[in-house]
């Protein structure tokens, strides 16, 4: 066996409307039909047990090792928690080769995962040693690497709901909804028509509070402080516990919650400057923290979001204990987990 080529379907295709990995595979005639190879399937999924089904359900046709490669490649991929269903082989009109059609969420996982898928195999056809629960983990953690935030998944998500297409224009969270002349543009929560002001506006947080009380919006009490002594000050001002964080900060970086003490309050400043050169003091306001996505005048999606966090058992490592949680694939954003981040 061996890949000829390999590309990334990066919109709607001939196949699916999903984003796909092509790989054309050329097959020798004794690889056209796994039953033919004595003991292959059986060394297959004894180093790949949730390979699954390796052809269609009721396809009679002989099972190939293209075959073989699109149904580990899309497995392999499922098993580390990426939405995948969708995954084809077909003959060309050339001679011993196919081509393998495998749904990917992620590009950079979809590949990884037909590289893995080829070899796997040749550790089945050789006999040798092959560790698939560690190439999903690798398919995991690579995926929280590279996929996107969560506002932008949530975004796609109401597009796909709508049938409108979309494209990932970079590494990041820019993706482009729709195409041609009606195409836009998103970037996390923002969109190409976003005002300059609006966001110069929302990343300074005192001028943000000041506008959103003028409007009659409830706001904490406080203040940006000029030094530690400043920030004791404001703190007995408007009343303990209070909140320590960087003027200008964004993802909760920096900010220290429930600080009772000058002791405690004197290490989160030094914590938020070291994310800005502005800090602010307000009154602590215990509650829950929630992001909203509202697609068209509607609320579409709610998170609650908490600080990471795990529970001793007696037996665990932290270490260990983190990445038993880092597991669940409902945990990511666009640059992996919080307790993901802990772990490095």
């Amino acid at each position: 066996m061996q890949i000829l080529r390999t590309r990334a379907l990066r919109g709607p295709n001939l196949w699916t409307r999903s984003t796909a990995i092509e790989t054309i595979v050329h097959c020798e005639p004794s690889e056209h039909d796994i039953a033919a190879i004595a003991g292959f399937e059986d060394r297959l999924r004894a180093r790949f047990p949730a390979i699954g089904a390796l052809a269609p359900h009721g396809a009679e046709l002989p099972v190939s090792l293209a075959h073989v490669m699109e149904a580990a490649a899309r497995q392999l991929q499922a098993q580390a928690g990426c939405s995948v269903t969708f995954s084809r082989t077909h003959e060309t009109v050339e001679a011993d080769t196919y081509q393998v059609v495998v749904e990917y969420t992620e590009e950079d996982v979809g590949r990884k995962a037909v590289e893995e898928a080829e070899t796997l195999i040749r550790a089945a056809l050789a006999d040798t040693p092959y560790d698939a629960a560690a190439t999903v983990a690798l398919l995991r953690e690579l995926d929280q690497d590279v996929r996107m935030g969560p506002s932008t998944r949530n975004i796609i998500n109401a597009a796909i709901a709508r049938n409108i297409p979309f494209r990932r224009l970079t590494s990041g969270s820019l993706v482009q909804l729709g195409w041609g002349v009606k195409a836009r543009r998103v970037q996390a929560a923002e969109l190409d028509a976003t005002s300059a002001v609006a966001e110069s506006i929302a990343q300074d947080k005192d001028l943000t509070k000041r506008l959103l009380h003028a409007a009659g919006v409830p706001v904490p009490l406080g203040r940006p402080v000029a030094d530690v002594d400043d920030a004791w000050a404001t703190a007995l001002e408007v009343g303990l516990p209070v909140v320590v964080k960087p003027q200008d900060g964004n993802q909760g970086k920096g900010v220290t919650v429930n600080i009772t003490t000058r002791e405690q309050l004197e290490a989160a400043y030094a914590t938020a400057q070291e994310y800005s050169g502005e800090v602010m003091v307000e009154r602590f306001l215990p509650g829950h923290d929630f992001r909203l996505l509202v697609v068209g005048g509607q609320m579409v999606a709610a998170a609650r979001r908490e600080p990471p966090q795990v529970l001793g058992d007696g037996e665990h490592t932290i270490r260990e204990l983190v990445a038993i949680v880092n597991q669940d694939p409902r945990r990511g954003s666009g640059h992996g987990s919080a307790l993901t981040r802990i772990r490095r």
